[in-house]
């Protein structure tokens, strides 16, 4: 522990080429672990973020539209693997709506704007060692997608995962690659730097990016919100969407007491004890869609400032080494969230959106309403709600957790839901084709079922 923990970490960070700025964060953040920072926001300590401005009220002429997109790009974060659905390549690579993946929809996001505007709007995948040869592969489709002296893939850093017991970088002979894990998307700013995309960006005009998760397929380009921070010089805007009863898990934003400054409080962040007020959605009645914008000049100022660290909190994931083990040696991954920068910029802004800016698909729950009939995709690729009303509640037990578990329950598609208000399945069931959900509808199973073709389910079914 100690001393020794953290050089041999760093040893094996240098040898495998990681940037001193990506040492530098992780030697600050195992300091943090060795003094037992836990990173929790307690709840005396922030208030709820009160009013802010709504997207809907932003307005912007031609010419302020057009600059934006003219000094804008798109970042999307492609570094997460789905491990929790049982998918070993990248997340975005999974087919999610129209037998399209992530990937292939966001290239038509992209591809489809820059019809639209007449303009360049570069598009860059942060990816991670384990997700950019598949990335590439899939974007290869769309030959026009890479804009001349840009990469449309740039690494992120990686780092050792450390045993929980004594903080020393883990051994997995089964598959070394395991011993080693990207260190949380707030990386992003670090990658940025390190690789040069940063400074070449800045070179190229661009003043704004634009940052999303690869699988949230609600995150496209508003020249809007760039024209916007232009116009009354904003720094950085964090979207936020109002909570739902599906969102009480996600992260929310608030302010410090202290200092009056946003934060962003995530659940590992949540100090035991202090769940109900984090998901308390009237006291905290926005939640953090990790949409972001930020000013690359002041961005770049900042990290000058900071030797090319923004110190982040620390976010401590404890997992085991071989995510599909539970047996396998529990270690600690230090992370970090590239949302938890809205306090490092003086005058970060919140900016409410609507619910159609954050479809994502964290777990298999998510990806039953994205491939639903609540949905459609429009001649732009983007994800268009059919419903007037709050989507439903969906439930399904751990028998539909993996992917390939699913879509064996779901072997003509997932049921119609546009009439439901819930559906809960506990049990192994399998669904036939064209079945439709009224209301609330549960579906238990204490050994398998079928659901008959065309069945209409409502209530306990």
């Amino acid at each position: 522990m100690g001393d020794d923990g953290l050089g041999a970490a760093t040893d094996l960070m240098r040898e495998r080429g990681v940037d001193e700025r990506a040492i530098g964060a992780f030697t600050r953040f195992y300091g943090l672990l060795e003094t037992e920072a836990t990173g929790y926001i307690h709840e005396d300590d922030i208030e709820p973020l009160g009013t802010v401005r709504s997207l809907a009220e932003l307005e912007a002429g031609e010419s302020e539209l057009h600059e934006a997109l003219a000094t804008s790009a798109v970042l999307k974060l492609n570094g997460g693997l789905g491990t929790s659905m049982g998918i070993s390549g990248p997340k975005t690579a999974l087919p999610v709506r129209d037998g399209l993946t992530f990937l292939d929809i966001i290239a038509r996001q992209v591809l489809a704007l820059r019809r639209e505007h007449d303009v360049e709007l570069p598009v860059v995948f942060m990816d991670s060692f384990r997700t950019q040869e598949e990335t590439l592969e899939i974007l290869a489709r769309y030959p026009d997608l890479e804009v001349e002296g840009l990469p449309l893939s740039f690494l992120q850093s990686a780092e050792p995962k450390l045993r929980a017991d004594d903080l020393t970088p883990v051994s997995w002979p089964d598959d070394p690659e395991l011993e080693w894990c990207p260190p949380g998307h707030g990386d992003v700013y670090i990658a940025l730097q390190s690789s040069g995309l940063l400074d070449t960006l800045r070179d190229r005009g661009i003043r704004y990016l634009f940052l999303s998760n690869g699988d949230n397929l609600g995150a496209t380009f508003d020249p809007r919100i760039p024209a916007w921070m232009a116009r009354d010089e904003v720094p950085y805007v964090a979207e936020v969407c109002e909570r739902t009863r599906n969102d009480r898990k996600g992260g929310h934003l608030a302010r410090r007491r202290d200092d009056g400054r946003i934060v962003l409080r995530d659940s590992a962040q949540v100090a035991p004890g202090e769940e109900a007020h984090f998901a308390d959605n009237e006291r905290h009645e926005f939640f953090h869609v990790n949409n972001l914008w930020v000013d690359l000049d002041l961005l770049t100022d900042e990290l000058a400032q900071r030797a090319g660290v923004l110190e982040l909190p620390i976010i401590v994931n404890r997992k085991t080494v071989d995510p599909t083990r539970k047996d396998s040696t529990p270690v600690i991954q230090i992370e970090s969230s590239m949302g938890t920068a809205v306090e490092v910029f003086e005058g970060s802004q919140a900016l409410f959106v609507p619910r159609d800016r954050f479809r994502p698909v964290k777990t298999t729950n998510e990806l039953l309403l994205v491939r639903s009939d609540l949905y459609e995709l429009d001649e732009a690729s983007r994800v268009v709600s059919l419903i007037d009303h709050d989507e439903p509640f969906i439930d399904l037990s751990d028998e539909f957790r993996f992917i390939q578990d699913f879509d064996a329950h779901f072997p003509h598609g997932v049921p119609s839901i546009r009439e439901a208000h819930s559906l809960t399945v506990d049990g192994d069931v399998t669904f036939g084709r064209d079945v439709t959900c009224v209301g609330d509808v549960t579906v238990r199973a204490e050994s398998p079922r079928v659901i008959a073709d065309g069945a209409r389910l409502e209530g306990d079914a």
